[in-house]
């Protein structure tokens, strides 16, 4: 099979470690680089050896023999991106969260849909090491039926110091962070009924919210309580970006504790082991684990291009994930619970 060829559209913050993670990958070769401004472009073509850079998308699409390519743009350009390259190429991956409004996300899945592209998310939470293991741990049994968990996302990291852009949003937390948790609760829980939402806005320099808390109620009975924050409060047990996890069953509880230990507690007592994240040079220590698990969300996309699997991320699932996102903000609004 021959190696895939992409190009990369965004030059931000997040797509030098999008495309190191690529260089992990087998089966795929960057060959060119979009950014509005050709010169940020150009910088990160020169390190990472890609010499032909653009400030026009579609003169990239005209000139380049793509298989597909990656959207690492922000949020608000995903929709117009994605309609132009799906005229192009046979799949888009596409950065989380996949459009500022529900209309857009699904008129993006229909529109591919349509055209016989494949829309993939790049969604990559579910992708970390410790979470993929306390799934194994969830499902072999040994907690028995799960009937209620609790995943946390708090934090005192200065997010706005790397992505001072985020103070400008009128939706915060819930799009950024939200997003990765709701997909992380589908992949470990399945999918909800209902939900209810409260958020808060603690840091005063900013637009949208920095806080929510979130009651699930899960197609399977389970109740899941989502909390993240971004407040900047200090936390005895503040390791950015990690999620802690506890997760009650008939049988014990699993936890996913600091420091990527996982508990699980029975009858017969506690077993904890440590489940660290693979460490690559180019990781930003503050980020390692989510880099981390870029690669493996990278592998699982090509492998889904090369109709080896589905994605995981497909768009039609993380679909379900967005609605959750925007179901959120319409109960906070309200101050009632939302039907989905």
């Amino acid at each position: 099979m021959h190696s895939k060829k992409f190009a990369v559209f965004g030059t931000g913050f997040w797509a030098q470690f999008q495309l190191a993670a690529w260089n992990e990958v087998d089966g795929a070769e960057c060959v060119a680089l979009y950014n509005r401004t050709l010169s940020k472009a150009e910088a990160l073509g020169n390190r990472f050896g890609i010499s032909r850079v653009y400030d026009d998308p579609n003169e990239l699409l005209s000139n380049e023999q793509l298989d597909f390519v990656d959207i690492i743009t922000d949020v608000d350009s995903h929709e117009q991106l994605v309609d132009l390259s799906a005229r192009y190429v046979k799949s888009v991956i596409c950065q989380k969260p996949m459009a500022p409004r529900l209309a857009q996300c699904e008129h993006m899945v229909e529109n591919c849909e349509s055209l016989g592209v494949k829309l993939l998310i790049h969604e990559n939470w579910r992708w970390q090491t410790p979470i993929r293991k306390l799934k194994a741990a969830i499902d072999s049994g040994v907690i028995g039926e799960p009937y209620r968990a609790r995943v946390t996302m708090t934090t005192s990291f200065p997010v706005f110091d790397n992505q001072p852009f985020l103070k400008t949003l009128d939706e915060f937390i819930l799009t950024d962070i939200g997003s990765h948790i709701f997909d992380t609760v589908r992949y470990l829980f399945g999918d909800a009924d209902s939900l209810f939402c409260t958020t808060q806005r603690i840091h005063t320099d900013i637009r949208g919210e920095d806080v929510a808390t979130v009651i699930l109620t899960m197609k399977n009975g389970m109740t899941v309580v989502c909390e993240m924050a971004y407040a900047g409060t200090p936390k005895e047990f503040d390791r950015f970006p990690e999620t802690y996890i506890t997760v009650e069953g008939g049988l014990g509880t699993a936890e996913l504790k600091p420091d990527y230990v996982i508990a699980t507690t029975t009858t017969t007592g506690t077993l904890s082991k440590r489940f660290p994240p693979p460490v690559y040079r180019w990781a930003d220590p503050a980020y390692a684990l989510v880099h981390a698990s870029i690669v493996d969300c990278n592998r699982d996309l090509l492998a889904g291009i090369n109709n080896l699997k589905t994605a995981e991320t497909n768009a039609a699932d993380n679909l379900k994930s967005m609605k959750l996102v925007f179901a959120s903000y319409e109960s906070a609004r309200n101050a009632r619970s939302v039907v989905l």
